[in-house]
């Protein structure tokens, strides 16, 4: 077996040049990037505070290729990392200096659609709303609708296992597929799942939804569709009380509504979303919440008028229902664009997502407060209200010096809340780079080892995406991480990778 290619001794360029030239008898040479400028673009996800350029980029286009760019990159004891659009937000798709970025853009095509079956066979770098939009004529859409969903891709999507507005009522994408075919690390072609609504043996495709390229490479998936609902109608009530709003949510839920979706933005949200698309909140509100009713009509009807008994009784201050689809549609642009309106009033910010039981909701909120004038640094708040995953949005200054140390010791600080209050320390974005520390207080050795176990299972090299999602145990006793009287933690300086 040849040296690793973290061991070689030539020069990084020497070792560049050659697998880009090893790599373009398996590709089109235009397929395989290895100058630096090109390989800029693939330095960092979304979240670009952490930024690393890979070795080599490949870009193929048929499932061979990637077979054959497995088998290589294995028998070389070169890491692969999976890459889709790099929308993630947790450093999942950050490279590794001696490995291969391997894109799946190419593999962008919808391959069939089973109207009667209500299922599409798509490939990983199909974009999330470009599945909706090719089966909008039958009145079919697919579900899980992340914020980024007009550029995020469905393999990212699995590998994070991605959520969105609505999946309250219709679940993450582990609830809305059915099968996927990965290229093993090793270059085999297997198929986890079936077209039935199950399949024998060990449930590994739950195993591999949220997975975040550590344990295959997704090259084709098969999601389930839903008829899209005969009626939805918003509702958008403010509250002058954080705490308000977030109890709201629980006494929604707890009179036996389940809306579509229920989603929640504090003041500092609701003005920077104001601001940028006009889509008419309350500027005034401590917070706001969005809760939409879908269904047959008389059956929204009825949601809407029981919603508003239970807005009332928790202490809303105005309401207002979307009189039309256009105004629905007006309502959830501004939610869907909290990221980017954010983006208008800070050189930068850092987005973390954890997730509460609902009842913490307005505790947590409110903690979070405290926490940000602690730090000295501004913190928004937009969540998915319904299923208590919270996305606080830390701004800062990348150009000062120590102001990303600060907010990383944030971010924990939240994070450590989300464990102590029952909850965890993601719903959503992955753990990638960003949370690696924290699965050290999330999960005990033994818990750590098993995952380790699963890993080896499928990768005993530990070529795909090495180093990421799951910390090892020297890391985490470098971390000191520890539990102490009363099941609080000690929550020490974040290292940085």
């Amino acid at each position: 077996m040849s040296t690793p290619a973290s061991q070689f001794k030539e020069p990084l360029e020497s070792v560049r040049a050659r697998v880009a030239d090893d790599l373009r008898a398996v590709v089109a040479a235009e397929s395989v990037l290895s100058d630096i400028e090109s390989l800029r673009p693939y330095e960092c996800d979304g979240l670009s505070a952490y930024r690393k350029l890979p070795l080599v980029v490949v870009l193929p286009d048929r499932i061979e290729q990637v077979q054959e760019v497995a088998r290589y990159c294995f028998k070389n004891d070169i890491p692969i990392v999976a890459r889709g659009a790099g929308t993630g937000l947790s450093g999942g798709a950050l490279p590794i200096e001696n490995g291969v970025i391997l894109s799946l853009a190419k593999f962008n095509r919808v391959l069939k659609i089973d109207a009667q079956n209500r299922t599409a066979v798509v490939q990983p770098g199909v974009r999330n709303l470009a599945i909706s939009e090719a089966v909008a004529h039958l009145d079919l859409y697919y579900a899980p609708d992340p914020s980024s969903q007009i550029a995020c891709t469905i393999g990212g999507n699995v590998a994070e296992n991605a959520g969105g507005l609505h999946c309250l009522k219709y679940g993450l994408t582990v609830h809305n597929i059915l099968k996927l075919k990965i290229v093993t690390v090793d270059g085999d072609l297997v198929t986890i799942g079936s077209d039935a609504l199950d399949s024998p043996g060990y449930d590994l495709l739950s195993i591999l939804t949220g997975s975040e390229g550590l344990l295959g490479i997704i090259v084709e998936v098969t999601v389930k569709l839903l008829p899209k609902p005969e009626c939805a109608r918003v509702i958008m009530a403010s509250f002058d009380d954080i705490e308000k709003a977030g109890n709201a949510v629980g006494n929604i839920i707890a009179a036996g509504i389940i809306p579509g979706g229920l989603e929640m933005m504090d003041n500092a949200a609701i003005r920077a979303t104001e601001d940028f698309v006009h889509a008419g909140y309350d500027v005034e509100a401590a917070a706001i919440l969005l809760c939409e009713l879908d269904g047959i009509p008389d059956e929204v009807e009825d949601d809407i008028e029981s919603v508003k008994v239970v807005l009332a009784q928790s202490g809303y201050t105005q309401m207002q229902i979307a009189e039309n689809e256009a105004q629905r549609q007006l309502f959830w642009s501004g939610r869907k664009a909290a990221f980017p309106a954010v983006g208008r009033i800070s050189p930068d910010y850092y987005c973390i997502d954890g997730t509460i039981p609902r009842r913490a909701l307005g505790s947590v909120l409110n903690k979070i407060t405290e926490l940000s004038k602690e730090y000295g640094l501004r913190v928004v708040n937009v969540f998915h209200a319904g299923d208590g995953n919270l996305h606080p949005l830390i701004l800062y200054d990348g150009n000062v010096e120590g102001d990303l140390e600060k907010t990383e010791l944030l971010a924990a600080r939240i994070l450590q809340l989300c464990i102590e209050v029952g909850g965890t320390i993601t719903g959503e974005h992955g753990v990638g780079m960003e949370k690696i520390d924290q699965m050290c207080v999330q999960f005990d050795s033994l818990e750590l080892t098993q995952f380790h176990a699963v890993k080896e299972a499928f990768d005993e090299k530990r070529l795909l995406n090495p180093d990421k999602a799951v910390p090892t145990l020297h890391r985490c006793a470098e971390f000191g991480a520890m539990h102490v009287h009363k099941g609080q933690l000690k929550f020490p300086e974040i290292e940085r990778f």
